[in-house]
């Protein structure tokens, strides 16, 4: 479940993207690399921050999910901060500078060997210590936004404005494969050996890791690394760049504030597009949030280890597809505006869920003792409280993914269409004005109820508000035909 969007804040720099795809032309060698590198980078999101990375540091490093998920959250707002004050502008900027593929080369000669290092965050703390490990978080999360804003940037030029749409979707497929790949290779290759007796499945962990020494957990940080060097490298041999500027940076940011400012002035007159972006600066961050810290709730409050985080993200990265057909579903059906709203409904009420299951409860109110039950089956979640759990994180899944897709159509039928390109330069930009304030949410709500699920009910206010601030839009119905 990847966390990005194709045309996330990226469409400040390249607004004719979203008002002028269509068409029917072929991808290009250019175009297929520029999918490529997306597939590459989505694993990061996926093994890292996601399903078993964070997780590890919260349950092992740190070796209390409260305090750990306290910790991540409060470096994570850190990172928000940073990307908040500083990739709107590069996004706006970007053409000013001209070429973009070698700032985008730093940006991953940078990412690779900083996610490569999570591998030396041992557990006994032989290695990097827990802030060295955030530190490189915050680094990576930071470039990892900017490298949206470049990789984006190049779309039209990679693949031409007859089949953007084309490369754009067939990113999204490669990133979804490419993290789904990752975790069925780990699963098979570090978790499932020593757990089953199948004969496909090798008995012991590859390359001889130390579980331990949670060996077969630190490896996606090298496995993420790789994934992105690799794939990087098509872009850089066949994607076209951008033509060579002669303006200063200095005076490229400086235009880059003023078109900034100028986006925003031209809200002035459409009050149902500005309510809806203020609504959505909330829910989006929201949505996000719940994805981010679902893996580390769950290593926490359902006491689950690599195996079984491993597991849960193919389950739910495989349905999340689901999402975008129900999206499209509910867009037809009932109109944008109605279909953000039942996903963001749906949302809030698998919080609510979430909240009120453990190990030995079943939504609030059902007590469940494992010791005097029978296992449904033998293996992974087995039990009543495993089962209902990933079916709220499979409708989570859905709905979420759903909310992505309705979102962009809702604002495409609050906007004049001569000004749809300006509109969604500032869409992207309120993507990225509260990208912190998930986190600092979490954080906060950990805090004060020194408990995960006062962190993660924290987010569900997020979702609240853009709800009711979706009530005052106007629009945004089910056509007619």
């Amino acid at each position: 479940m990847p966390v990005s969007e194709t045309h996330g804040v990226a469409a400040v720099a390249d607004p004719p993207v979203i008002a002028s795809v269509g068409g029917d032309a072929p991808l290009t060698r250019g175009g297929i690399a520029w999918s490529v590198f997306e597939g590459a980078r989505n694993p990061y999101v996926v093994l890292i921050t996601i399903y078993v990375f964070m997780p590890y540091v919260s349950s092992t490093m740190v070796g209390d999910p409260v305090r750990g998920q306290q910790i991540i959250s409060s470096w994570s707002q850190y990172a928000g901060w940073i990307v908040m004050a500083t990739a709107p502008f590069l996004g706006a900027s970007i053409d000013k500078l001209g070429r973009r593929k070698g700032w985008l080369a730093l940006v991953v000669m940078t990412m690779v060997p900083a996610i490569f290092a999570m591998w030396w965050g041992k557990p006994d703390g032989s290695g990097l210590s827990v802030t060295a490990i955030m530190a490189l978080s915050l680094l990576i999360g930071v470039l990892f936004s900017y490298s949206e804003v470049l990789h984006n940037s190049l779309l039209v030029r990679a693949a031409g404005l007859e089949s953007a749409h084309k490369a754009s979707g067939l990113a999204l497929a490669l990133g979804n494969l490419g993290s789904v790949s990752a975790l069925i290779f780990c699963a098979w290759a570090f978790a499932l050996p020593g757990h089953v007796a199948w004969s496909f499945v090798p008995a012991k962990p590859l390359f001889g890791l130390d579980i331990v020494m949670h060996e077969h957990e630190r490896i996606v940080a090298p496995i993420a690394a790789v994934m992105f060097a690799i794939g990087a490298i098509p872009l850089f041999l066949f994607t076209p760049d951008a033509p060579h500027s002669q303006v200063p940076a200095l005076k490229a940011f400086s235009s880059g504030a003023s078109e900034l400012w100028r986006m925003i002035k031209a809200m002035k007159g459409y009050r149902e597009a500005a309510i809806y972006l203020a609504s959505r600066m909330f829910y989006y961050d929201g949505m996000t949030a719940l994805l981010i810290y679902f893996g580390i709730y769950s290593a926490g409050v359902m006491k689950w280890g690599a195996l079984e985080l491993l597991m849960l993200g193919i389950i739910l990265s495989v349905l999340a597809v689901i999402g975008g057909f129900v999206g499209r579903w509910l867009d037809a059906g009932v109109g944008p505006k109605r279909a953000v709203q039942i996903e963001i409904g749906m949302a809030l009420a698998g919080i609510i869920a979430l909240l009120g299951m453990t190990p030995e409860k079943i939504l609030y109110l059902w007590s469940y003792d494992p010791t005097t039950h029978a296992r449904l089956w033998e293996g992974m979640f087995g039990t009543w409280p495993e089962v209902v759990y990933i079916l709220i994180g499979f409708s989570n899944a859905i709905f979420v993914t759903a909310q992505y897709a309705s979102s962009r159509t809702l604002l495409t039928r609050l906007t004049p269409p001569e000004q749809t390109g300006t509109f969604f330069g500032v869409y992207a930009l309120s993507g990225t004005a509260t990208v912190w304030l998930g986190s600092f949410l979490v954080n906060l709500g950990t805090q004060v109820f020194k408990t995960q699920q006062g962190g993660f009910a924290a987010i569900a206010l997020l979702l609240l508000v853009g709800f009711v601030g979706l009530l005052f839009v106007k629009g945004g119905d089910r056509r007619v035909v």
